[in-house]
């Protein structure tokens, strides 16, 4: 008989964790379990892929001018760059947590990196998206369908990227998206005329995001909550 096959080891591998409010539960639950995979990434563990969706939540990045009047659902002021945005069901949210020092990148082409992904996933479904100068995210004409927003602690990433695949884009109007008026924003529901399975976009995004980062392959772990 000859040697057992012998597992790669887990550093050889990008950690993919699933997150929804059934799973790990609010916004501050998950914006918890991101603090806690960045010390792990900081401490010298996988880089990380944190994708899901949440419940319906407002953030606020550092550049907003001024916080929005009460809303009927949470708000919530984060590190990460970026104006007010809105995040909820329909809408797939993808935190890379990865280190910009091993991958030999800035910020800038990190950013730029997150675009491509994003693009090519639209690319995928028939979708011919484009960048903005002065605007980062994906656009398809004078529409924009996804959002960037990351903080960088120690050389690695969190927060990141947010592409409306299915939401109500009624929820927009509760504030100005990323600095624009609330009829900017659509959705890929919006412009294929039908909703994608969320699933099926999940799994393109998730392969885009690794080959523009130039990431080990993924492999899926259970949802985990915040110790």
């Amino acid at each position: 008989m000859g040697a057992p096959d012998v597992a790669e080891p887990w550093f050889d591998r990008t950690r993919v964790v699933p997150f929804s409010p059934a799973t790990v539960g609010s916004y501050a639950q998950v914006h918890a379990l991101q603090q806690e995979l960045l010390a792990e990434r900081i401490a010298g563990g996988p880089d990380t892929l944190l994708i899901g969706e949440h419940e319906r939540v407002v953030t606020l990045g550092r550049a907003t001018p001024s916080p929005p009047p009460v809303l009927p659902i949470p708000v919530v002021a984060i590190e990460r760059g970026g104006q007010a945005t809105w995040h909820g069901p329909g809408q797939l949210v993808a935190y890379p947590i990865v280190s910009l020092a091993d991958l030999e990148l800035g910020v800038r082409d990190y950013l730029r990196a997150l675009e491509t992904a994003l693009l090519a996933t639209l690319g995928a479904f028939g979708l011919e998206g484009a960048r903005r100068d002065g605007a980062t995210g994906a656009w398809v004409g004078e529409r924009k369908v996804a959002s960037i927003g990351v903080a960088v602690r120690r050389h690695v990433t969190w927060h990141g990227i947010a592409l409306n695949v299915a939401p109500d884009l009624a929820d927009f109007a509760l504030i100005s998206p990323c600095g624009f008026a609330p009829t900017v924003m659509t959705s890929m529901a919006e412009l294929l005329g039908a909703a994608p399975p969320i699933d099926r976009v999940t799994d393109v995004l998730l392969l885009e995001l690794v080959k523009a980062l130039c990431l080990a392959p993924p492999i899926r772990e259970p949802p985990r909550r915040p110790r």
